[in-house]
Parts: C-alpha cells; structure tokens; sequence
C-alpha cells in the first residue's frame, strides 16, 4: 500500500521532494502558484538583465514524467486528528505524511517603516517592481535635466544584496549611462550591512575582496550600520547617522512564510520546529523543510535558508518515509556544505568550497555555470544564456520596462 504525501510548497525542496518520492508513494503537490520561481536569478530580473518569464518555469511540466498531483491553492487549516489539509480552494487533501516546503517571506525585525517603504524581493512580482521604480526614477532625473540625486539603498550584506548591489551599479554604469549620461551620474547605490563585513559566511579575504569590487563599481558600502528607521526617502541608523535613499530595497533577512501559522504546528522563533530527523516536534506524521523548517547545523546554529540545504532535507526526508513505510528506524539528518558563492559584477565573483577560494573571473564563470545548471527548464536555459550573451557583448540591458504589478 503506498502512502499518501501531501507537500505545501512547491519551491527546491517541496519539487525535489515530489520528484523523489514518486516511486513509493502517491503525491499530491500543493502551491500558490502554478510555476515555480528560480529565486537565485530574480534579481537580475530587478535590474533588467534577464525576462521575468525566464527564472519561471511551470510546475505541471516540471511534474510531466511523474505521477504527482498538483493542486493550485494555499493551505488554510490542518485536520491533525483525521490527517488532511484544506486549501482556499475549499478542497480537502488526505494524507499519510505531510511535508511543510512553503518556503520563507521578507523579515524586517520589526523595524519602523521597512514594511511600508522598503521592497522586498521574494517573487517575480516584487522584482518586476523594483525595476519599475528604478526605471521610472531615472526617467524623472531625464526629466529635470539638472543635479537632482536619486540614491537607490540596499540593506542587507549577504549575497542577495551584494548580487542586487552589484547589477544595480553596472545597470548605471552601462545601459543607463548609454540611455542618458547625466542622469546615471546622479544616481547613487548604497549597500547596507549591520555586521562587521559583507558576506559573513565566507572568509575575511573574500569579504574584504567583494567590499573592494562593489566599491570599484561605485556603490558606497557601509558596514556596522544597524537600520532603526525607514523613511519614504531616507534610512535612519542606530547611531544617529542617515542616508538619503528614494528606493530601498530590503534584503537583510527573511523568515518562515506566515502561511505556516494556520498549520498549528509548533515554532521555533520565525520557523517550524523540527528534531533531527526533520519531522517536527510532537508530530511525527508531519515534516519541514527548506527556509521554514527550524534544523540546526553542528554549531547549533539555524541551517542558511538557501536551495541547497532544502534539496539535501527534501531527498532526505524521502528516504526517511520509505524508511517508516518499511518500519526501519529513522537517521538524523546532516547538511553537507558544499560552499558559497556571490556574484559581484562582469568578471567578478567570489567562491569558497572546502578551503578552496576563487574571485574574478574564474569565480565569475563557475558562477554562471552553477546557476544554468540548476535552471529548470530547455527554454529557459536557452533564454537565459541569450539574455546573458547580449548583455555580454553589446553592455546593455534589454528589459528596463516599466511594468507595475500591483
């Protein structure tokens, strides 16, 4: 008899999930939407570098050669004492085993203003939207035709902001420069890090190296600058300093997607909590994985909310139900870190793996390789390296189209 598993999110972990578990049991995959968003690429999709449609890939194609079910809805209450789950669309999903993948939401530590002024970057809507106030920011500076600034902030030192500060300088620097020099000078690009240095999770050499490149591609970095305020035009510091900023764009940490609220499960902090074998805490039918669930490394510290961590718990957590399905004990679960990667700009990334340590070049190339080959899909793997082809060789940027989504 094959168990039944139904699996909230259908991001790296809950589609991985899917994918491995199709051979012993019936899976039903449940997601808001009906794509799933390559989250490592959207912002390029914010500084016009790639097509939004090319970091989306439709989840049925994703799900063709399998037996999985896919439902489009959100779940709205979990029935613990008859195992299902009901979804907005009002139908009620059974199951043996449920797996909680939905994924993570901006987090902005209860910080004034960050919810109200700032843009996050968590969907292809929300990165749509940042180009579209940048873009339409820099035609007003066409507009005025005189020394009018318009500074552009991104808080967050990790390799979300360093990539997003990065692409927004060699935005100004190339296409917006070519569109209209004078207005691209007066546009300034500040990135934002609370902690002592950018990218805290490699080492000081490669830290102090991505500092030196955004600074050579004209972005201000400023360290040791604790946000206490976000203004329509303007960051507060905890220390009394500010800086202008017209646009602010949030990406300084995230947290559980809220959605996990009505599962009544048990939280830790802003995620779910789980023991080490990922089911979690007092549910031993229930699963988390990815950003939302609570695992913790050896240090005892959170695991990084990034792809790689929730594809090794999603093959893992498979196992782990054929595991129960045989009556066989379960294993704990060990995250195995195969490194770290930022890229800064053309010609620049940096890479650590195991002690081995790449920047330029080198780093900028297995950058790129790395991303196309987990990109789902022929078509956008194809779309995405003409759009890189492009913006290699002619330094400009295709998609600066104002397109709102409200």
């Amino acid at each position: 008899m094959r168990p039944k598993v139904v699996i909230l999110g259908a991001g790296f972990g809950g589609l991985t999930a899917a994918r491995a578990l199709d051979s012993i049991a019936d899976v039903t995959l449940v997601d808001r939407h009906n794509f799933q968003t390559f989250l490592p690429l959207l912002y390029q999709v914010s500084t016009a570098g790639l097509a939004a449609d090319h970091v989306a890939y439709p989840i049925r194609g994703a799900l063709r050669k399998t037996k999985v079910k896919f439902r489009m809805g959100s779940p709205i209450s979990v029935d613990h004492k008859n195992k299902s789950v009901k979804l907005d669309s009002s139908e009620v999903l059974d199951f043996d085993y449920l797996i909680v993948a939905l994924g993570s939401a901006t987090n902005d530590f209860g910080i004034k203003g960050v919810a109200e002024h700032s843009l996050g970057m968590k969907s292809v809507g929300e990165a749509l939207n940042i180009r579209s106030e940048i873009m339409r920011r820099f035609e007003d500076l066409c507009r005025f035709e005189d020394d009018t600034k318009f500074s552009i902030a991104v808080v967050g030192g990790g390799p979300t902001g360093v990539e997003m500060a990065g692409a927004i300088a060699e935005l100004k620097r190339g296409p917006l420069n070519s569109d209209n020099t004078q207005a691209a000078k007066n546009i300034s690009v500040y990135l934002i890090e609370a902690g002592s240095r950018l990218l805290p999770s490699l080492s000081e050499k490669l830290s102090a190296r991505t500092k030196k490149d955004l600074e050579k591609l004209g972005v201000t970095v400023l360290t040791q600058a604790a946000v206490a305020e976000v203004k329509p035009r303007q960051i507060l510091f905890s220390d009394g300093r500010s800086i202008p900023a017209e646009v602010t764009i949030w990406a300084a940490g995230v947290k559980g997607e809220p959605a996990m609220k009505a599962l009544a499960l048990p939280q830790d902090g802003v995620r779910i909590a789980v023991d080490k074998s990922l089911q979690v805490s007092n549910y031993p039918y229930v699963f988390a994985i990815g950003d939302i669930a609570g695992a913790t490394g050896k240090d005892g510290k959170y695991l990084p909310m990034v792809a790689p961590v929730a594809m090794q718990q999603a093959r893992f957590v498979a196992k782990q139900i054929a595991r129960l399905v045989k009556n066989e004990p379960l294993k704990e679960f060990s995250y195995i870190d195969k490194g770290s990667m930022a890229t800064i700009g053309r010609h620049k990334a940096v890479v650590e793996v195991k002690g081995l340590r790449l920047t330029g070049t080198i780093a900028w190339y297995a950058w790129l390789w790395l991303h196309l080959f987990y990109l789902l899909g022929g078509r956008n793997k194809i779309g995405t390296m003409a759009d890189w082809t492009w913006n290699y060789l002619t330094f400009d940027r295709g998609n600066r189209h104002i397109m709102d989504i409200s």
